[in-house]
Formats: C-alpha cells, sequence, structure tokens
C-alpha cells in the first residue's frame, strides 16, 4: 500500500501508538490528520482550558512529526466529508484510527466505516469493551469484581508490548493543512505544559519518587501525592498502557509493602478509569440521566443562587471553596477534593449532580465523558455501587482529616490566611476579636456557610428515600 492515514483523535503522541504502528506498517506513506469536529467545537460541555490544552498539544505533535520528516495536517469539517477529501487527495488506501467508546463516537465511526475503509485499533483503554464481561455474557456493573474477576484475570501488558515511535514517517507534500487553532490560549495558571515529551517525564517522575508513597499520600489535598497524569492521559499524551505497564513493573518488583501498596493503589486507580469506559459504552443512557432510573425521581432543590456560590468558591466550607477556586484557576482539580465539593453540591445543596457534571466539563483540563460522569454518579449514589445514597462527606472532618493544617485552605484562599489553625476548617466559629486579629469579618471577608450540614443531611435522605419507595425498580 502506498498511503494511509493516521485519524488523531484521543492519540496525541508517537510512542506505543498502535494505529499510528498499523498506518506505518502497512502504508509507505502515512498523512497523520486531526479533524476539527465542529459537534465538539460547538459542545457546550468543552471549556476554554481544555480546548486550549488540546490546541497546544497539536502544536507539540507537529513539532515532534517534523522531527521524523513529517508533518500534522490539520482539517475542518465533519469527519465523513473531511475523510472523503482526503482520500481522494492522497490516493490513500486506508484509515487507522484509535477506537472510541462515547456514544457519538460509535456512531461516526460506524457511519465512516460503511463508506470508507476504516480500521479501528485498541489503545483508549488496555481492555475495550466487550472483552471484560461476566461468564454469561453480561457486562460488570460494579467495580470490585470488573477488576478482581474479570479485568486483572485477562493478560497484563509487558514493556516488551510498548510500541517504539517510528524513527521516520513519510508524508506527501502535496497535502495541505489548515492552520491549527491559536485561541484560545492556554492560559499560565494551568499547571500541564502539553506534549507527550512532558507525559513521559511526570510518568517517569511518579514512579520514581511519588509512587512509593502515593497509597498514603493520595488524599492529601495540600501534597503533590497524585500522578497529575490525567489531562495527557485525556488526550493520549502517554497511553492507559504504558501506565498499567508501569504500575505493573511496580508492583511487582516492589523493594518494600508501603511501594507495593502504592503501585497495587495507583493501579487500581487507572482500572477505575477503564471500568467507567466500560459502563459508558454498555449502558449510554449515563450522560443523559441517573444509572439506577429511581433515582431520576428524586426532588432536587436545585436553588441558582447556592449553586453560583458553590462554583464561585462562596459556599462558607473553606475546603470546598478552595478546590472549587483551584478549579475554576488551574484547570484541575485534586482527586479527593472532587469528591468532597461533589458531595457537597448534590447531598448538602439537594442540586442535581447533572448541574456539576457540566459544570467540571467546562472547566477541566482533563474533563472526560466516562470519567466524569462516572464520578458524579458514583458520589451522587444514582450509579454503580451497592448501597451507596446515605454516603454523604462531611465537609468538615474530611477538611480536617486530608488538610489538617489548612494548607490548601490558605493557599487557595487568601482572605483566611490569618485564620488560627484552631479555626480554618470552621471559621464561622471565630469570635470577634479572633476575626479582627485575622483580618477576616465572617459574612462580609469569608462567607458564613450557606446551609448547615446537618440539616442537608437530614433532608437528603428523605428526598432520596422518597425517590426510592416512589419507584417499583428500586433495589433492595
Amino acid at each position: 500500500m502506498k498511503t494511509a492515514v493516521w485519524w488523531i483523535r484521543r492519540d496525541l503522541r508517537l510512542t506505543d501508538n498502535q494505529a499510528l504502528t498499523a498506518a506505518v506498517n502497512a502504508a509507505e506513506q502515512v498523512v497523520p490528520l486531526f479533524i476539527v469536529d465542529p459537534f465538539f467545537e460547538n459542545s457546550a460541555h468543552v471549556g476554554d482550558k481544555r480546548r486550549a490544552f488540546l490546541w497546544a498539544g497539536l502544536r507539540q505533535l507537529d513539532a515532534d512529526l517534523q522531527a521524523l520528516g513529517s508533518r500534522l495536517v490539520v482539517r475542518y469539517g465533519r469527519p465523513p466529508q473531511i475523510l472523503t477529501q482526503l482520500l481522494d487527495e492522497s490516493g490513500a488506501e486506508a484509515i487507522f484510527a484509535e477506537e472510541d467508546f462515547t456514544s457519538y463516537a460509535r456512531r461516526r465511526d460506524a457511519q465512516i466505516a460503511k463508506a470508507l475503509p476504516l480500521t479501528l485499533t485498541a489503545g483508549v483503554v488496555v481492555h475495550p469493551p466487550g472483552t471484560v464481561l461476566k461468564p454469561d455474557g453480561d457486562p460488570y456493573v460494579v467495580f470490585t469484581p470488573f477488576k478482581k474477576k474479570a479485568w486483572l484475570e485477562r493478560p497484563l501488558p509487558q514493556q516488551s508490548n510498548i510500541l517504539p515511535a517510528p524513527d521516520k514517517i513519510n508524508t506527501p507534500d502535496s497535502i495541505k493543512s489548515q492552520e491549527i487553532p491559536t485561541e484560545p490560549k492556554l492560559p499560565d495558571d494551568v499547571p500541564f505544559p502539553p506534549g507527550e515529551a512532558e507525559a513521559q517525564r511526570r510518568l517517569k517522575t511518579f514512579a520514581q519518587e511519588t509512587m512509593v508513597r502515593y497509597a498514603a499520600d493520595r488524599d492529601m489535598v495540600a501534597q503533590d501525592g497524585t500522578s497529575q497524569l490525567s489531562p495527557y492521559l485525556r488526550f493520549g499524551m502517554i497511553s492507559a498502557r504504558q501506565a498499567v505497564v508501569t504500575a505493573v513493573s511496580h508492583l511487582q518488583n516492589a523493594p518494600t509493602k508501603d511501594a507495593q501498596k502504592g503501585a497495587d493503589t495507583w493501579l487500581s486507580e487507572l482500572i477505575w478509569r477503564e471500568f467507567y469506559v466500560h459502563i459508558l459504552s454498555h449502558f449510554p443512557h449515563v450522560l443523559q440521566r441517573s444509572f439506577r432510573p429511581e433515582y431520576d425521581e428524586i426532588v432536587w432543590r436545585n436553588r441558582e443562587d447556592e449553586f453560583e456560590a458553590w462554583g464561585n468558591g462562596r459556599t462558607g466550607y473553606p475546603l470546598v471553596d478552595a478546590a472549587m477556586r483551584q478549579l475554576t484557576t488551574t484547570g484541575w482539580m485534586h482527586n479527593r477534593a472532587r469528591m468532597i465539593v461533589a458531595s457537597f453540591l448534590v447531598k448538602d445543596l439537594l442540586i442535581n449532580w447533572q448541574w456539576g457534571e457540566k459544570f467540571f466539563m467546562q472547566h477541566l483540563v482533563d474533563g472526560d465523558p466516562a470519567a466524569n460522569n462516572g464520578g458524579w454518579q458514583w458520589t451522587a449514589g444514582t450509579g454503580n455501587d451497592a448501597a451507596p445514597y446515605f454516603r454523604i462527606f462531611n465537609p468538615i472532618s474530611q477538611s480536617k482529616k486530608f488538610d489538617p493544617n489548612g494548607e490548601f485552605i490558605r493557599r487557595w484562599l487568601p482572605e483566611l490566611a490569618n485564620v488560627p489553625n484552631d479555626y480554618i476548617h470552621e471559621p464561622w466559629l471565630m469570635p470577634p476579636l479572633v476575626q479582627k486579629a485575622a483580618n477576616c469579618q465572617i459574612g462580609n471577608d469569608y462567607p458564613a456557610p450557606i446551609v448547615d450540614h446537618s440539616e442537608a443531611r437530614d433532608w437528603t435522605l428523605a428526598a432520596y428515600k422518597t425517590a426510592r419507595e416512589a419507584d417499583p425498580r428500586q433495589d433492595v
């Protein structure tokens, strides 16, 4: 075969790229193509920070391709039309792409495969949906058996499976490219330099320095105890397979129990990512409604003023507010903090989890439909869990446990910088003289709590109980 198209979607990398390798092995010439799809450009769920990270990542990929004698070809339009035009221009006989599993991606790819020579490869996850099933052929809907009875029982990738980047890619000079978008620009506050090299550097640093403490440190919101690889996995600047290989290698060769536990815990987090991809693939309705239909009957309070206070980091609960300001400033939020702010929105304010899901997708650099939806439904108690509806995080005890000295709080809430440790988690308890000394007047410099957690817990449990009793499909 003379020419093939490597259709880039969620795989902005050269190393361990199964679609790219298939294209290079099949053809003398390869056209690396990225299509700017109006479906995503016009989506209300795609925020400026994530879009800017993608554009910057494309520019870095173009530079990496040019180092191999190739270049990135960018086209604007609907994928079926763009691919048809490009095959006519280039004479390409095949299109190679990594399979994706959202409803839109599957409809798009099925339509294209009917008319064009599209070959889909693995790559977004290690074990694709349809390969991890119960003995009766049904998909798993609870994480622990998915992990232990199926995912870990399948052959795990080894270092020898990681595909090297090509030494050279021949791309025909005649194929024209449009400009990579320049707006919006990636803000300086976003702490994620784009590109494969940065992803590889972060993985190496995490594996060598942080993974050993991961199990103990990952929930401490003020510490850099996580890999912070999620934006790179989201856009495939590093492969899921390479991340899993790293975790498995460190698990098998761990010199201490702590190191073994750290690697095992991180591997579980990677499997959670895969689990939610499987859930979205098998149950696409989760993007429109609750996985558990009885919870579609919940009567939400949905107070817009409280939602605005939550989004602006002005709820009066310091850890919730600090995390929300971290999100809106940097495009990222610590995973423990994500659970805390999500629980507060749904279980304290009794606001529909879908409001929060959309808000996260609009602000997160790593916003991924499967993982974001799965995380929100897990916290809301509407998703894949055994008996979760009564799980309600206490924002005060969570704050004391995971930011004990208030370091994270003070970093993101400068108005609380001088509040003594005794009051940093509950500043509304400060006596007037302490408020004055801390230069923080509650109700002025920093808000009083917008709800009382104990009262909120009661009305939330009542709302969930009513919804369960109203729907005959409730679980027992």
